[in-house]
């Protein structure tokens, strides 16, 4: 018995764009099927020239197919998607720029989009991982709660909005360039984490000299035209204090739930309290405390707190929030 083309199309309609985590079927990669003899030729057009995970693509096509009763064999041809194809695409899966510019506040955006994730019906849980001073593993903890929750199922995308400092990528392992599409970014991604950075766009070791309004721009550009698919969590690494980003943030993000981190020194936790404060202040609410680097156990089975203790409880009860966790050193 022969395969019929339906068959082939049916077989292939789960099978998904690595980047975009849409069907090939649904958004018109799949052009053509041709059989002969047992022989499914099958065409497909990529986003962009030069694809990165073309291979990838291929062995999920060839994985889907090959198992049909009737197969021998399965040979993949590609085209690339016009301008206007790649600007339909772009539409359909984020939306229109021009359907809402001039909508909401603008804050220097050239579109002036709706942020997506302020809206009251939006899924996505906007996380604000903050701390008051640089140096308390603040990028270590989003990292790694980002991992986790994706390792439990749940989509989860990062932004490293610490523009002076990001260092998001490269903890995160996340190496591979977003990838433009008719002005929409897909996002870098790994370990089932998508993730955005100032860092993906600046050469390597060179500084990062913005006054405020590119700031605002920046970020409300990682918000809009970043390709984030609605993801159940949003973890956001904030920079260190009080300043431009944070205070941008808070008005962009208003469903946003701020995590401070800190670790036990005293001197920490106090700063660690201005961002809480700051937080509160513009209504955000502040969730719980993470204190990191509470204790490394040494090899005689022993806790030795390096940086005294009770920092992060003490900044809990104040706040009237839950400790939620403390993170001893481990050795990597």
């Amino acid at each position: 018995m022969s395969v019929t083309h339906e068959q082939v199309v049916e077989a292939l309609r789960p099978v998904e764009d690595p980047e975009l985590h849409r069907s090939i079927v649904d958004i018109g990669m799949l052009r053509d099927v041709q059989i002969n003899d047992g022989v499914v030729s099958i065409l497909i057009a990529l986003t962009i020239a030069g694809c990165p995970l073309r291979n990838e693509i291929t062995n999920r096509v060839k994985n889907a197919v090959t198992p049909l009763p009737g197969v021998a064999s399965v040979a993949l041809e590609f085209t690339v998607m016009t301008d206007e194809e790649r600007g339909e695409l772009r539409t359909k899966l984020h939306g229109d720029p021009s359907a809402t510019a001039g909508q909401g506040q603008a804050h220097g955006h050239a579109e002036g989009r709706a942020i997506p994730f302020a809206n009251p019906d939006n899924k996505t849980r906007p996380l604000l991982i903050s701390s008051g001073k640089g140096g308390v593993g603040k990028s270590s903890v989003t990292t790694n709660l980002a991992v986790a929750l994706a390792a439990q199922g749940h989509s989860v995308g990062v932004l490293d909005a610490d523009i002076y400092g990001y260092s998001i990528p490269r903890m995160l392992g996340a190496n591979a360039d977003p990838v433009a599409i008719d002005r929409m970014l897909l996002p870098s991604e790994s370990y089932g984490v998508r993730c955005i950075s100032i860092g993906y766009f600046v050469p390597e070791g060179q500084a990062v000299v913005w006054r405020g309004p590119m700031l605002h721009k920046a970020l409300e550009q990682f918000l809009t035209d970043v390709y984030w698919d609605e993801p159940d969590f949003l973890l956001i690494d904030m920079p260190p204090g009080t300043g431009d980003i944070a205070l941008s943030l808070s008005q962009y993000l208003p469903k946003g739930e701020v995590y401070v981190v800190t670790t036990p020194q005293q001197a920490a936790q106090k700063v660690a309290r201005l961002s809480a404060a700051m937080a509160v202040k513009v209504g955000l609410p502040v969730k719980g405390i993470i204190e990191n680097m509470s204790w490394f156990t040494g090899d005689d089975g022993k806790r030795y707190e390096l940086f005294g203790s009770g920092g992060g409880q003490e900044l809990a009860t104040e706040l009237a929030v839950p400790l939620l966790g403390q993170l001893p050193f481990v050795q990597a």
